[in-house]
């Protein structure tokens, strides 16, 4: 097990290339199974989780082979297994957006229920809800759900009480190859979702409603393989544009989409930074104290919950007060009591913390508690005074491709040794 090293109070200064967002791949890698063809993935990032997702499509019959840095190809002719296993769904609960395109591609699925979660409970109840609505017949049998359409899936009107991205994701793919028309009401509206309705265009499928909360799906008899690429990852941009605002400097993120991160860019501009966006670009500068802002999570394009923490840690950079209300997880403030250990005062009520600015931290020990929590941690040792030690940040290499690497290049005292 590795550990991250830090030493802190070295401003960031250079260029920062953003990868593919994890979010996009792990979709549009499942929509591979829908037809049998050469697919080819675009940006691709090099993350722990879109290994495994490689893991689970070869044990589903796929093929695959990797063309340079950031380029997948992925051969479905041969997909005919249908069970998706309790190993490989425990490291990622991502594994539960193979469940739609096997219904649609082979009429049935066997997929382990995913289980618990650090930051709190992500049932799959929406998904299987809303196939239920396409015709599917589903059981839970020691751990895994088990769905079969032995008459074709059929459309219908699928409503989310609450947003959900992988089961707007599991529905749009089961959909597109569904008799007749399903519409989902109430959908969720990130890029990712956008990124894979493209894609699922492009093979052929007729979706209307694109970056809408109603989205109308008109089933096609069949799809064909076809070329995509990964949109840039907006969590890794806000976790970078962060990390400029608590150790400071003068960045640049390539390859990014900064129209995919408005209410973040919004609040940091609000918090003090210098902003200037380009279509693909976009440059971030810290020029003086802190302003300390209110948060609260929403469904996008509202505050994202995957940069709730970064943004907890930047405020105890600033002077004041500041609520952060996280609506989405009901556990995510995991990475409070690690930052407490830095000297952070933060007080947490129920879905709220409030954290009182006292504009610097001490490095310390601490330990990673999930993915973005180890950003958070990562964002705090850049500007701590002193050695920061991050253990346990495997949970850092399943959605951040090469972060020691590209901190190195702009300036921060940063390395990676075993624990």
């Amino acid at each position: 097990m590795d550990k991250i090293i830090i030493e802190g109070g070295r401003q960031l200064h250079g260029e920062v290339r953003i990868s593919g967002a994890k979010n996009a791949a792990l979709p549009l890698m499942a929509a591979t199974l829908l037809c049998p063809g050469k697919h080819i993935l675009h940006n691709v990032p090099d993350l722990r989780d879109t290994r495994t997702m490689l893991n689970l499509l070869e044990i589903l019959g796929a093929k695959w082979e990797k063309v340079g840095e950031t380029t997948l190809h992925i051969n479905s002719d041969e997909v005919d297994k249908f069970e998706a296993s309790y190993d490989l769904v425990k490291t990622m609960r991502a594994s539960v957006l193979v469940l739609g395109p096997l219904l649609a591609r082979l009429g049935r699925a066997r997929v382990s229920l995913p289980g618990g979660c650090a930051i709190g409970a992500r049932p799959i109840d929406f998904h299987m809800q809303g196939l239920k609505k396409l015709g599917v017949s589903l059981t839970l049998q020691q751990g895994y759900v088990e769905g079969a359409a032995e008459d074709g899936l059929q459309g219908g009107t699928v409503y989310f009480d609450v947003p959900s991205v992988t089961g707007t994701e599991n529905i749009l793919m089961a959909a597109v190859l569904a008799r007749g028309t399903t519409i989902i009401k109430n959908a969720a509206r990130e890029p990712e979702i956008g990124n894979l309705i493209n894609m699922l265009t492009d093979m052929g499928g007729r979706i209307e409603g694109r970056g809408t909360d109603k989205l109308t799906i008109h089933g096609v008899q069949k799809l064909k393989a076809v070329e995509a690429t990964i949109i840039p990852d907006r969590i890794e941009t806000g976790t970078y544009l962060i990390a400029v605002g608590a150790a400071g400097g003068d960045m640049t993120l390539t390859h990014c989409n900064p129209s995919h991160l408005p209410s973040l860019i919004e609040k940091l501009r609000t918090v003090g930074l210098e902003i200037e966006e380009g279509d693909t670009a976009i440059r971030v500068k810290r020029v003086g104290p802190l302003t300390s802002v209110d948060i609260k999570t929403m469904p996008y394009p509202g505050f994202p919950t995957d940069l709730q923490a970064q943004i907890m840690t930047l405020m105890t950079f600033s002077k004041g007060l500041s609520v952060i209300h996280e609506s989405i997880f009901e556990n995510r403030f995991m990475h409070v009591a690690e930052l407490r250990r830095m000297g952070a005062d933060i007080r947490v009520d129920g879905g709220r913390a409030v954290v009182n600015g006292l504009g610097k931290l001490m490095g310390a020990p601490v330990m990673a508690t999930d993915l973005r929590a180890s950003a958070s941690l990562v964002v705090a040792g850049l500007a701590a005074e002193g050695t920061t030690e991050i253990s346990r940040v495997y949970h850092l290499d399943r959605g951040y491709d090469d972060l020691v690497g590209k901190l190195k290049g702009v300036g921060a005292e940063i390395r990676r040794e075993k624990e």
